[in-house]
């Protein structure tokens, strides 16, 4: 296909991603280009099988110079791509078997609020303390940037603060309301998550949303920003509370361990961990934990007792915790999701199930 015809094809493709509910659409040789729709793929096959060509031609559309040179470089690189301002994407294009693949996940134009989301309004509780570490956790794709830019969105409208985000590379693009707002891209505005990290400590910020703990030198930083006076908002690949707690205390040397142990203690606030399962009336919903942080899980951590936390949660359910088994459980007892669903998620499957047959 000549450029005009294909710009026009991958127009016409990237608006079927939202008239079809689609989160992401990939596009690989020897395959219909594939939407995922509420988890499950589905291939587009009235339009042609990729070839080679095709979705070469393709990264010439999307990519700019600086990001044909790292994907030849590298393998791999990621963007932002905009659909004539009516659409966003998150878009990675990698090479495989030789070959050029792409996937790109929509991003909504309209940032939603933890209401339109359906998790639990506790959650704003973290948007009204001025410093410590909030960690949002779960696998790729569950909605932890979607929930964040919730958060930061609610604070954009109800507080005047300056709001920094280092992201790679950007998602949600914020309209400035009540708040200054920076968005950095790794990569274009900044050399690394550290760097950038590092930067705002002279410029003035209350607010920090980072898109991935991914090092110790990441790590390290976002915990001292979070003790002299900043809020810092981050996301991990992580399952739950205790695993989190663990993951970011075993980045560090053995001889840094306690010391880690300590500061961790004093700067978390919490963290939550969420799953998308599909709804039996369509569509997804989420399945939430929430851990926030009090005297007793401050102890825990500081103990080196951390696989204790979970029974801290169940206990605290008037505080507004919850474990992520109880809200799975919760989603079967209404009705809005399958057992065999959520039992796919369920971190404790016979307490799960005892939570589903004695409807607590």
């Amino acid at each position: 296909m000549e450029q005009l015809e294909i710009e026009a094809w991958l127009k016409n493709i990237l608006t079927l991603v939202g008239q079809q509910g689609a989160s992401d659409i990939h596009f690989v040789i020897g395959r219909y280009p594939t939407l995922r729709i509420n988890g499950k793929l589905h291939q587009l096959t009235k339009e042609r099988i990729l070839t080679p060509a095709d979705t070469k031609a393709l990264t010439d559309i999307i990519l700019t110079d600086d990001k044909k040179a790292e994907l030849a470089e590298d393998g791999q690189t990621d963007l932002s791509y905009n659909l004539e301002d009516r659409a966003r994407f998150r878009v990675n294009v990698f090479y495989q078997k030789g070959y050029i693949s792409i996937a790109m996940r929509f991003v909504m134009n309209k940032i939603r609020s933890l209401e339109d989301l359906n998790v639990p309004p506790a959650l704003y509780n973290f948007t009204n303390v001025t410093q410590g570490l909030v960690l949002m956790t779960g696998p790729v794709g569950h909605g932890k940037s979607t929930t964040l830019a919730a958060l930061i969105d609610h604070i954009n409208h109800t507080q005047e603060r300056h709001i920094v985000t280092i992201e790679d590379p950007i998602e949600f693009v914020y309209e400035q309301d009540r708040c200054i707002i920076n968005q950095r891209e790794v990569g274009r505005d900044a050399k690394s998550f550290s760097s950038a990290l590092r930067a705002v400590l002279r410029e003035d910020v209350n607010v920090v949303l980072l898109g991935e703990l991914r090092d110790l030198d990441t790590i390290s930083t976002a915990m001292t920003a979070a003790e002299t006076g900043h809020l810092i908002f981050a996301t991990l690949h992580t399952n739950d509370a205790p695993q989190t707690i663990d993951r970011i205390i075993d980045v560090f040397p053995a001889h840094q361990q306690n010391q880690i142990r300590l500061q961790l203690a004093n700067v978390l606030l919490g963290v939550v961990s969420q799953r998308l399962l599909p709804q039996i009336a369509g569509g997804r919903v989420h399945a939430i934990e929430i851990m926030f942080k009090n005297h007793a899980v401050e102890n825990l951590i500081r103990e080196n007792k951390v696989h204790q936390i979970d029974s801290v949660i169940e206990t605290s359910l008037k505080e507004g915790m919850i474990s992520l088994d109880r809200s799975l459980a919760d989603l079967v007892r209404r009705g809005v999701v399958t057992v065999d669903d959520a039992l796919g998620y369920a971190m404790n499957k016979d307490y799960f199930t005892m939570l589903v047959g004695k409807g607590e």
